[in-house]
This record gives structure tokens, sequence and C-alpha cells, in this order.
């Protein structure tokens, strides 16, 4: 069973971006490859414990286990050498990034504290569009109880 975004996306969307934009092959059509979502854990090198909540949070969130980030260059200043456990990030396809965008827009968008919009300069030049969320409790899927520290992640 497909998506409630793809399904509208596949009968309205595209159809009409086809004929808005003139193009002359379905496969012009702008859309979705993949999302991306990244959440640093500033405290994984100190605390273990840390890194293992965020993994867990991120996994309720997407549905999909994450791959620890390690840092690639060891950095004196943040106490971090090469190797080290410094975040956690998922990659998300086909049906499971259409069901985590629907869940995004229809619901944790609207729980932001004071949220105005997303801004439409946060695309690059390649049609890549990026923004960070400061909590993950804007989530249904997170416990708020079970919550230690508030994070924030980068959703690509």
């Amino acid at each position: 069973m497909q998506a409630r975004l793809q399904q509208r996306y596949k009968q309205e969307i595209a159809p009409r971006l086809l004929k808005d934009f003139g193009l002359a092959s379905p496969m012009q059509i702008p859309r979705l490859e993949k999302i991306v979502i990244n959440m640093g854990v500033g405290d994984a090198p100190r605390d273990r414990s840390a890194l293992d909540n965020a993994v867990e949070e991120l996994a309720a969130i997407t549905g999909q286990r994450p791959v620890v980030t390690r840092a690639r260059k060891s950095v004196a200043g943040f106490k971090i050498r090469e190797g080290m456990p410094v975040g956690c990030k998922v990659t998300l396809r086909r049906e499971r990034m259409y069901e985590f965008l629907d869940r995004f827009i229809q619901v944790a968008l609207p729980r932001i504290r004071d949220f105005r919009g997303l801004s439409g300069d946060s695309f690059d030049g390649r049609g890549n569009y990026a923004m960070g969320v400061t909590e993950q409790i804007i989530f249904p899927e997170v416990d708020y109880d079970k919550v230690e520290r508030i994070r924030g992640m980068d959703i690509i």
C-alpha cells in the first residue's frame, strides 16, 4: 500500500507539474529521492548512554535503525579522536521516506513552538532542501518522560 503523500504526488502533483512547467517527459518532473536525518550528539565521546538514547529516539521517529556516525578527524578542542562516535543518522527512501514526510508535515511541524513556515532560502543550488529541528519532542513517537536531554536534528 502506498503512503498517502506518495499517492497524492503521483495522482495530483506530478501531472500538474508536467503541465505547468511544459515538460516533455514525466522523467523530468522533480521528485524526492531520499531524506537524511542526522542527529549530532556532543556528549557521545564521554557518555555512551547519550548516544544510545539518541539512537533509540531516532529509530522511534523514523521506523528504521540509525547508523552511528564517527569522527573523521581528531580535534583537540572538542576532545575527540578519529573514529570516536559523534552522532547517528538515518537515510529514508521509498515508502518510509513518504510516510516520514507525511507525519513530519501533518503532525510534527504544527507542534513546533512559534512556527512561522519553512524558508525558501534553505534550498541549495542543486535542488536539495535542508532544515534543522531544535527539539526531538515534536514527534509523537518520542515519549517526553523518557527524554533525558532535548536534542535537535538536521533533516536534508
